[in-house]
């Protein structure tokens, strides 16, 4: 099963039959075992064959009428037949996601299926960046559980350009006087901060935004995208922490209208502050992992973006089996703790100082694995 078609999967389950990503993401590989991978097949099977892995009665009969529904339309010529990539243009043409489940979903990540053999024999080439992002990425799916993915890439995109606009500057790549530090402190002042791997991130609350699906019986809170630091409702959320933006100071500074921005921070209108995206965070992600051809030939455009998005599926996953193997034994706290070393083991080999800024080299995904524990 390609990554493209691992997404298309993930995609219906999440946008066509509304299921939570996170149980459709923890349900794709068992539906592809039981070939069950795509909605014409599941449109000629029974709710109750899927009763095994969807024991919720009630979504295993919405995959079946989902199915079902998507499979007449494809086959009437609906534009649900687009393919993947030309889908995923033709509905960012029409705008941005229309809700939370929406957006949740049209920002999944690659998910890879390889056994562990694949993996430790899998080498990607990347810079260093993008490799600090996928670590943190994941790092926060433990530290920071409550958080949706939208929220987790925004917050992981501020961490790793803090870090390099950091490394920047000492390496005399960038400069930043007095007064721009102050100007951003100033602009910050009053918006609460998040601590990740020891850098304080400003960052937008955002209030009643639901992010997955409620349990049967467990009331809804309202979902909404625009920040607003009012106290919210009670009677309407739930107990589980805001999700958050991560403020782009840098952003907000040069954008030459700070007196505006303090006057909206002040007054608790963020609707136009400007954030780390997780669509910019995802893009860069899905670009900066590539892998040379064994038989040398030069790929076309879309293998190349098919390999790419493959190869972060691989890595995802063996950061992931990372994680798990420490969290049995470790708080988050320790895990973050770790992270930064784990990653300087297996981070790409470039010169040192400014020659081996944005330098590329091998990811040998084994190096990872070596860094589990051992049982």
């Amino acid at each position: 099963m390609s990554a493209g078609e691992l997404q298309a999967l993930l995609r219906f389950l999440s946008q066509d039959a509304k299921v939570p990503l996170a149980t459709a993401m923890s349900k794709v590989k068992d539906l592809q075992k039981a070939s069950l991978d795509s909605p014409e097949k599941l449109a000629k099977v029974k709710h109750t064959d899927i009763a095994v892995l969807f024991t919720d009665e009630k979504v295993a009969k919405q995959i079946i009428s989902a199915a079902k529904r998507v499979s007449k339309k494809r086959a009437a010529g609906d534009d649900a037949a687009l393919s993947p990539a030309k889908k995923k243009r033709h509905d960012f043409s029409a705008g941005p996601p229309s809700g939370p489940l929406d957006l949740e979903a049209s920002i999944a990540l690659p998910v890879s299926t390889a056994s562990e053999e694949e993996l430790s024999n899998a080498v990607v080439h990347s810079n260093r960046a993008p490799l600090v992002l996928a670590f943190t990425v994941t790092l926060l799916k433990h530290t920071m559980p409550e958080q949706p993915l939208s929220s987790r890439l925004s917050l992981a995109q501020a961490y790793v350009s803090t870090t390099s606009r950091s490394r920047a500057v000492s390496l005399g790549i960038q400069t930043l006087d007095k007064a721009e530090i102050e100007a951003e402190e100033r602009l910050a002042e009053g918006q609460p901060s998040v601590s990740i791997m020891g850098k304080g991130l400003r960052v937008l609350r955002r209030w009643g935004y639901e992010w997955n699906q409620p349990a049967e019986g467990e009331p809804k809170s309202k979902s909404q995208t625009d920040e607003t630091d009012d106290e919210p409702d009670t009677q309407d959320q739930s107990n589980r922490p805001p999700a958050l933006w991560a403020l782009d100071l840098e952003a907000l500074r040069k954008s030459n209208r700070s007196d505006i921005a303090s006057a909206n921070i002040a007054a608790g209108n963020h609707s136009k502050l400007p954030i780390y995206t997780p669509q910019s965070a995802r893009a860069y992600l899905l670009k900066s992992f590539d892998s040379v051809d064994p038989s040398g030939k030069k790929p076309s455009a879309a293998a190349r973006v098919e390999r790419k998005a493959s190869n972060l599926g691989h890595l995802l996953r063996t950061i992931e089996l990372l994680y798990d193997s420490w969290a049995k034994v470790l708080e988050p706290e320790e895990l973050e703790k770790r992270t930064w070393g784990w990653y300087v083991k297996v981070r790409p080999a470039v010169e040192d100082g400014v020659a081996g800024w944005g330098g590329k080299n091998e990811i040998k995904l084994s190096d990872i694995l070596a860094l589990r524990k051992q049982q």
